[in-house]
């Protein structure tokens, strides 16, 4: 379809009225997996999401939340939320951030584009530094990838490659780093006996070094920054499998929070700080913990912490992580180019949104639901609260968070009627999953589950239509698993924990006074995915969905 003869307007739904309210809750890492005593959702208290589940059987039903129904490479890659409300919001599934990179690095594209061509003017005088998640995890990054990049660049005419690596734990095993810095060092020795200076030279765990996300501790970057850019840190090491290894024994620290250390040759000398005339790459293709390091690199006006020196490089992200900041300005492999969201169109026909959140996921169902957008369509129309998450602490301190607050914000916005769509993320399953404390997730899910009992209650007062789903799976499996699904234990004897997203599907529930008679979800869309839901949204609104969008998961018959 030419733009010439692209239109807004929606047609009109021939079965299913307008103006409805519509509450729309994104319950964030709540998928759906056996009812055991690692599966948070179960033990908990969650009457409200309980009788969704048990009460009209067509009208709740599980869809996919991983993988290529995300827009992920394979059926092995876990859905994250950025992936996850991208779907939602978009309708259709686009290839994503690994993928975008896979094809760009397979074809070679990466070295022939723009951002590659800018940093390779530093390669005959200065260094290539690499910074990132050292993990083949796929939510962040991916080792094959970095090293793919290294040796490309060392093809291309970097002599000189120093490698920043941040320690995972979080999306992979606890322990693998040691694995993964091996296989590095093993192939940065491979450029060194064709002549190219390549070696780690910093590295720390992704969640007290460099990696913090939405401005929650400055402390995390400038940790980095110390050690990468000054090549000072607490820690030094001749190489980097003696830093794992060492750190792991004697700090205690896991891999998620090793401390900073610098690598250092035999004068004591760091090897490999960042200095004017380098280059530097955050290898990192997920946007949202490489926001605040990239702002430190590229900003000339910075005053979150004192950066000491501010190197004249020459900086690009593997990707832009942010769009609307234009950040970075340089980058190795463009976004995917998600026009036409389901609350562009929604907006242009009408329909007045409030979307809320906490901090943490504030930009999910803001900016990632609209295809990676800063900013409202239109403000007359929208209205978008944030609300401050805690910070300073883990969320397993206080694992209820913001889901009072946001239920409030999101209650009050429905019984005001100013709105159609009340949109909301639910934070609490997937922040407090990810510390792996059991207990603390348990009552995070307890905490969700009456933030939506909140939200249905007020959607039952104005006669109005409720849509509760979530992003991907996290808190419905807290144990790492053998082939045949039994508990993996330690060493100890006790159970590994599970931190990371899962591969599990995940629940839609439809239902409210305002559902018109005859809705019920198809039996013809076995395969649904979380793209799906965006045309069943724009059903229920009143509207068709444009015809490129994943079809809707609701048919209405005639009773």
């Amino acid at each position: 379809m030419g733009t010439s003869e692209f239109s807004w307007k929606l047609a009109d739904h021939p079965k299913l009225p307008k103006g409805k309210t519509i509450g729309l809750v994104v319950l964030d890492g709540w998928g759906e997996a056996n009812p055991d005593k690692f599966n948070c959702i179960h033990v908990a208290e969650t009457p409200t999401m309980d009788s969704l589940k048990k009460g009209a059987p067509e009208k709740w039903r599980l869809v996919r939340a991983h993988g290529t129904a995300v827009g992920l490479p394979s059926e092995d890659d876990m859905g994250n939320s950025e992936v996850g409300h991208n779907a939602l919001g978009a309708g259709r599934i686009f290839a994503q951030g690994a993928k975008l990179v896979d094809y760009a690095l397979a074809s070679g594209k990466i070295f022939e584009g723009e951002g590659f061509k800018y940093i390779k003017e530093s390669f005959d005088t200065g260094t290539l530094h690499l910074i990132g998640l050292l993990s083949d995890g796929g939510v962040h990054s991916r080792l094959d990838q970095l090293l793919l990049l290294q040796k490309g660049a060392s093809e291309q005419g970097a002599k000189r490659i120093r490698v920043h690596i941040l320690t995972d734990g979080r999306d992979v095993l606890d322990g693998s780093s040691v694995g993964f810095v091996e296989t590095l060092e093993n192939e940065l020795a491979k450029l060194q006996e064709k002549g190219v200076d390549a070696q780690i030279a910093s590295g720390g765990g992704r969640m007290y070094v460099t990696m913090d996300r939405y401005e929650n501790d400055w402390g995390v970057v400038k940790r980095g920054w110390d050690a990468q850019v000054l090549g000072e840190a607490p820690y030094k090491f001749r190489s980097g499998l003696e830093a794992v290894k060492k750190l792991r024994e004697e700090t205690g620290a896991n891999d998620q929070y090793l401390p900073p250390f610098v690598i250092v040759d035999e004068n004591g000398k760091p090897v490999g700080p960042i200095v004017d005339g380098d280059a530097v790459v955050t290898i990192n293709f997920r946007a949202d913990r490489m926001v605040m390091i990239a702002k430190a690199l590229e900003y000339e006006n910075f005053d979150k912490f004192d950066r000491v020196r501010f190197p004249k490089i020459r900086y690009a992200g593997m990707l832009q992580y942010d769009g609307e900041l234009m950040l970075p300005s340089r980058y190795l492999v463009s976004p995917p180019e998600i026009e036409r969201t389901s609350g562009e169109y929604l907006v242009h026909n009408g329909v007045r949104t409030f979307a809320c959140s906490e901090t943490v996921k504030f930009g999910h169902v803001t900016f990632f639901w609209n295809g990676n957008r800063s900013g409202c369509f239109n403000p007359e129309m929208e209205e978008y609260v944030e609300i401050p998450s805690d910070s300073g602490i883990t969320f397993n301190v206080q694992p209820k968070m913001k889901a009072l607050e946001i239920a409030e914000k999101a209650r009050d916005a429905i019984l005001s009627r100013k709105f159609h769509q009340v949109r909301v993320n639910l934070p609490n399953s997937d922040m407090v999953g990810h510390t792996g404390d059991i207990e603390a997730t348990v009552v995070a899910c307890k905490a969700a589950d009456e933030a939506v009992k909140m939200i249905l209650d007020a959607i039952e007062h104005v006669g109005g239509i409720y849509v509760v789903t979530a992003d991907h799976g996290n808190a419905e499996d807290m144990v790492k698993r053998n082939k045949k699904g039994e508990p993996l234990l330690d060493r100890n004897g006790d159970i590994q924990i599970l931190t990371s997203h899962t591969l599990q599907p995940v629940p839609v529930a439809i239902g409210g006074p305002g559902l018109a008679p005859g809705v019920r979800f198809r039996k013809d869309v076995p395969n649904g995915g979380l793209a799906n839901v965006a045309a069943t949204v724009m059903n229920l609104h009143g509207f068709e969905a444009p015809s490129d969008y994943e079809p809707t998961l609701i048919e209405v018959v005639d009773n």
